[in-house]
């Protein structure tokens, strides 16, 4: 892990231990509903103050606490258009099969790649601190798939280039 990624990891980590304190807690405007009070925003004093942790400009993690939910959003680090396609593609992938992550919403925030719910239901039922070093690992393993899938396109085009080349000698 490289010096400036790992407090940048830390500090997600801790917020995120802090942001993930959830109870069970019904709708103050329609009987029996128990939806996600950071997706409805029915009652303004349910949301807490949302955090962004931040590496630089281009990586940030916006976490979004309320009562009985917390939204996590992420930026995926993107320097060229190579990147931004790739993490596009990716991201796009992934949200598309959201019904086999149980914490992954379908589509991310404005302004960010991909964004996950986690409910007082899955903190229930799972490991909160599994949950926590499932979203570390993520976003650890996402700026490394990326960099692979640009090192193979890299190559790819370096071979295609060659061949095409060969033709002309």
């Amino acid at each position: 892990m490289s010096a400036t990624l790992a407090p940048y990891l830390d500090a997600v980590k801790s917020t995120l231990q802090a942001a993930l304190c959830l109870e069970q807690f019904s709708s103050q405007v329609v009987e029996r509903h128990d939806k996600p009070e950071v997706e409805v925003q029915t009652s303004k004093e349910l949301l807490m103050t949302p955090v962004v942790v931040a590496r630089n400009k281009l990586e940030r993690v916006l976490i979004e606490p309320s009562v009985n939910s917390v939204r996590i959003s992420l930026a995926i680090k993107q320097s060229d258009d190579i990147e931004r396609i790739l993490a596009h593609k990716f991201t796009r992938f992934m949200c598309q099969r959201a019904d086999n992550f149980v914490i992954l919403r379908r589509k991310p925030i404005e302004g960010y790649d991909i964004s996950f719910l986690i409910t007082n239901v899955h903190t229930s039922s799972m490991y909160k601190h599994k949950l926590v070093d499932f979203l570390i690992h993520f976003m650890q393993e996402i700026d490394k798939e990326i960099s692979d899938m640009k090192l193979a396109l890299n190559a790819r085009a370096r071979v295609s280039a060659e061949e095409f080349l060969k033709r002309f000698n």
